[in-house]
């Protein structure tokens, strides 16, 4: 089993920035594809970025609506993944949830693909 468990989310005004920090245990850290998902209230769950494992290169994937804004990265040594979230928007409210998949052929980019999830952490993003 793997446990996630999310931090760095707040309240925050339109054009701040944020970092989310996943911390990870429970499984060698550098074989899980790690993953960034949100859900807005009455929304489905989507996708925001995907960081592969080392051994399918370690590459960033992002949602369309976030490329360029976020950044994704993983410390293996740490077992942490982070979201550095810049230039928000009052849209990027949501619950955020670090996601998990043990040793990944594909990026994770779909819930379906998904092993593990964390709690989730609230952003929040003013006007």
């Amino acid at each position: 089993q793997v446990q996630l468990v999310e931090s760095g989310g707040g309240l925050v005004q339109a054009g701040d920035s944020l970092r989310l920090s996943c911390a990870a245990s429970g499984r060698t850290f550098s074989n899980l594809a790690m993953a960034w998902f949100r859900q807005a209230p009455g929304l489905e769950r989507e996708f925001v970025a995907a960081i592969s494992w080392i051994g399918s290169g370690g590459n960033t994937y992002y949602a369309d609506s976030v490329k360029g804004r976020f950044t994704g990265s993983r410390d293996n040594a740490k077992n942490t993944v982070y979201l550095q979230m810049n230039s928000l928007k009052p849209e990027d409210t949501a619950v955020y949830y670090c996601a998990a998949a043990w040793l990944a052929r594909t990026p994770l980019t779909t819930m379906g693909a998904v092993d593990y999830w964390g709690q989730g952490t609230q952003v929040t993003v003013s006007s």
